[in-house]
């Protein structure tokens, strides 16, 4: 997505903990992370097995300043720091005009690993969502690996689907969904469906970002990019390429073919109404 070059950004919503110093958890991780990351994107941190923490360098809470380098859409069009904190902006004054009472979440880039009151989680995790200090957590390092080890695309608008997903998380912590108890794995489970719906929230967004005043119209090139990243991270995908075989009594967020129908569902309607994925057949 290209930002309109005199948008003006709002970096406070965005902390910036990369780099400096950090506490190590431990020893060391084997090459099972991405795997890890990607199965687990949009998860609980709390969820991952210590052993993969170890050898975690989690962040001291030294703050960086984004405020001078990320002042306009022309700065997010150059810089890919500066584009997420342009897209953190658009989603959330869309979901602020939508969901009554809506509470902004700031998004938080990090380097290895990060401190949460979900519990302490490194890279491995990827992208999160942490209802517990209402927070999405990102290290910026996720969409080179998505690229290089999956195959996803690396594009603008594909980049901001990944986060688009997390802030549909918040809307459903907002609204009640993420507590509504159960989970489970499976191809219609309720973690699927919770997932499902995060891709079509995340659509929907897509289809209003532009009225949001920060961005031009999205190209059929971009969301071209959006549905193969949504399609390099469906669980029966990663299943196949990692282990050799599908298993869809395992699955958690939902196979390809699921991720794209509901992303595409959220970009073609436009209407959050229509992202009921607990009451579809899927």
């Amino acid at each position: 997505m290209t930002f309109r070059k005199n948008a003006r950004l709002n970096p406070g919503q965005v902390r910036d903990l990369r780099g400096g110093g950090g506490v190590a958890l431990g020893g060391g991780i084997g090459g099972v992370i991405l795997l890890v990351a990607v199965m687990l994107l949009g998860g609980d941190p709390s969820q991952i097995p210590s052993e993969l923490l170890n050898g975690t360098t989690v962040g001291t809470g030294q703050e960086n300043d984004l405020t001078e380098e990320c002042r306009t859409g022309a700065d997010a069009n150059e810089r890919q720091d500066c584009r997420i904190v342009g897209y953190v902006n658009s989603i959330q004054e869309y979901w602020e005009g939508v969901v009554d009472g809506y509470q902004p979440a700031p998004t938080t880039f990090f380097t290895g690993g990060v401190n949460t009151q979900c519990g302490n989680a490194s890279s491995a995790v990827g992208p999160f969502y942490c209802p517990n200090d209402q927070t999405i957590y990102i290290d910026l390092s996720f969409f080179d690996q998505l690229e290089s080890q999956l195959g996803a695309e690396d594009g603008p608008l594909a980049q901001a689907y990944v986060i688009a997903h997390e802030y549909g998380h918040h809307v459903q912590n907002l609204t009640g969904v993420l507590g509504g108890g159960g989970g489970g794995t499976g191809a219609e489970s309720r973690a699927v469906r919770v997932e499902l719906q995060a891709d079509c929230y995340a659509g929907v967004w897509m289809a209003n970002a532009v009225e949001t005043g920060y961005l031009v119209p999205i190209t059929r090139e971009q969301i071209a990019n959006a549905m193969e990243t949504a399609r390099a991270i469906g669980d029966d995908r990663i299943q196949q390429q990692q282990q050799g075989q599908i298993n869809p009594d395992a699955w958690t967020h939902g196979s390809s073919a699921q991720r794209q129908e509901w992303l595409n569902t959220g970009l073609t309607s436009g209407n959050p109404n229509d992202c009921n994925t607990f009451d579809a057949d899927l």
